[in-house]
């Protein structure tokens, strides 16, 4: 085995080429749309902090229990259990920022 084909095999745990190479592809286009992610989720904590600070200053409460749920149906609905698991991850950054 050259050791290309070791390298190939230790960073992608493909056994040719080819294959290691749609796989880098693919991975660098992984870490492009993790990094847009995690933007996105900043940007939501942001516009929760906003959203709970008009809440509390009016006199509300930080946390509006009935949106959450609705929160959770949605990410429920799209992506299943897992969905769920995503959502209160989600809810979990975006509580008590203010």
């Amino acid at each position: 085995m050259s050791s290309t084909t070791t390298t190939t095999t230790e960073l992608t745990g493909a056994r040719t080429d080819e294959a290691a190479a749609l796989i880098g592809g693919a991975r660098e286009r992984i870490d492009a749309l993790d990094d847009r992610i995690i933007g996105l989720v900043q940007e939501r904590m942001a516009v929760s902090a906003v959203i709970q600070e008009a809440r509390i200053t009016s006199g509300g409460r930080r946390v509006n229990l009935s949106r959450e749920t609705a929160v959770l149906s949605h990410y429920s609905d799209a992506l299943g259990k897992p969905g769920t698991a995503l959502a209160m991850t989600l809810l979990e950054l975006c509580r008590g920022r203010v």
